[in-house]
């Protein structure tokens, strides 16, 4: 399972809180330069600092591309264009959010912008009250397969079944580790609907995971 995903779901299954999710990956990271550093250097002609930057976000900007996106042939370009947006705007580029946020934005940003183009919208959520009703609090979690090949399938399946909003919300907490106030910025909204999306995904997730209940 990948990183990302893997760590979302041990985190569903065991019913612990995000809070702590990444910190494995962050503490791995805590002798190299941060992010926004990295980019401070790469403002100033340093394309190393570019390399490191790219190597570090890659796979999880492409993973958050390709489960947002219309056409599935679509990532790559959607992934380069998000990159290059970066390249041309890196003059203009202040630190005033985490780089990790202001990459997954743009790269959103591009995602809706190929829905418009193919003249189609991207499926929104449906009704919260429906929602309420269909995702009650499960009486027990998956148990503890989070690793298996048949669990990984059927998680895939159940993200790529969510709606818009529910599954840009999770995958922007899943492979960007985004805080609740960044998936906020990110989609244009605020905390509040940013929680509330995350736990209607998150409950339908339990939901279509529930053959896993007594596995």
């Amino acid at each position: 399972m990948n990183r990302g995903l893997g760590a979302i779901v041990t985190a569903l299954v065991d019913n612990r809180s995000f809070s702590g999710t990444f910190c494995q990956s962050r503490a791995r990271r805590s002798t190299a330069a941060s992010d926004e550093v990295l980019m401070r250097r790469y403002q100033r002609g340093d394309e190393d600092a570019f390399r490191q930057l790219y190597e570090r976000h890659r796979a999880s900007l492409q993973r958050f591309v390709r489960r947002l996106s219309p056409e599935i042939g679509d990532t790559e370009e959607i992934a380069q264009e998000t990159w290059m947006a970066v390249i041309q705007g890196r003059e203009r580029y202040r630190p005033q959010a985490r780089f990790v946020s202001y990459l997954f934005s743009i790269g959103r940003r591009r995602t809706m912008d190929r829905w418009r183009k193919l003249g189609r919208a991207p499926p929104l959520d449906p009704d919260a009250e429906e929602l309420d009703r269909q995702a009650a609090p499960p009486a027990h979690e998956p148990e503890h397969q989070a690793a298996t090949a048949a669990l990984r399938a059927d998680l895939m399946t159940a993200v790529a079944s969510l709606p818009m909003m529910q599954r840009e919300a999770f995958l922007l907490r899943a492979e960007g580790g985004l805080t609740l106030e960044e998936i906020g910025e990110v989609t244009g909204t605020n905390r509040e609907t940013a929680k509330s999306r995350l736990r209607y995904a998150l409950n339908r997730l339990r939901i279509m995971l529930e053959p896993w209940h007594d596995e």
